[in-house]
């Protein structure tokens, strides 16, 4: 456990201005109102589980900071999201909400970044994936080198959802994630 954490610090830094990981971040009685919101407001009432361009939920629009974009994924056990870093036309800080079911996002470096820490002397640096144990209710926020020099994904077929050699029971995973478009001057 310790060297995970220690990996995480080398990958991201010590500043919560990188990679902010908080468990718990809703209680079990917050996501339920929040999900009870999402369904109440008209969420995913097609076959589709992408409905980006839906109203904010009501729940959200009081919290600060207020993000001008949210997008609400929902995935059923066995899907997952490829690996990507968020598009630039995004400003720095992306938040993502995980509700409902636990699972693990990867990140990896982004092709041609340094890094040199990682690579303890070898020319080629390796396929790194540093594994990040999202439960429900958890909150991740990226910026600087987290948002922009590491790509995240999710993959949740069989097998690939395992943390600390156990597989993870996989049930629907709602996404929320709330970013904010770059100003056109």
């Amino acid at each position: 456990m310790d060297a995970r954490k220690e990996i995480l610090r080398r990958v991201f830094g010590d500043s919560s201005d990188r990679l902010w990981l908080c468990r718990d971040f809703l209680s079990p009685q917050n996501q339920s109102s929040l999900l009870t919101t999402i369904q109440n407001e008209g969420w995913f009432t097609e076959d589709s589980h992408n409905q980006a361009m839906s109203p904010f939920p009501s729940d959200l629009l009081s919290r600060e900071p207020l993000f001008d974009q949210l997008i609400l994924n929902s995935y059923q056990p066995g899907e997952g999201i490829c690996a990507h870093v968020d598009l630039m036309r995004f400003e720095d800080g992306i938040a993502i909400l995980s509700l409902e079911s636990s699972c693990v996002m990867h990140f990896s470096p982004v092709e041609g970044t340094s890094r040199d820490f990682l690579v303890d002397g070898d020319k080629d640096p390796p396929t790194t994936k540093i594994p990040v144990h999202l439960t429900p209710g958890s909150l991740i926020l990226m910026s600087g080198e987290a948002r922009y020099l590491w790509k995240h994904e999710i993959n949740r077929t069989p097998g690939f959802q395992k943390w600390e050699g156990k597989e993870l029971h996989q049930k629907r995973r709602i996404s929320i994630t709330l970013r904010k478009l770059c100003q056109v001057e």
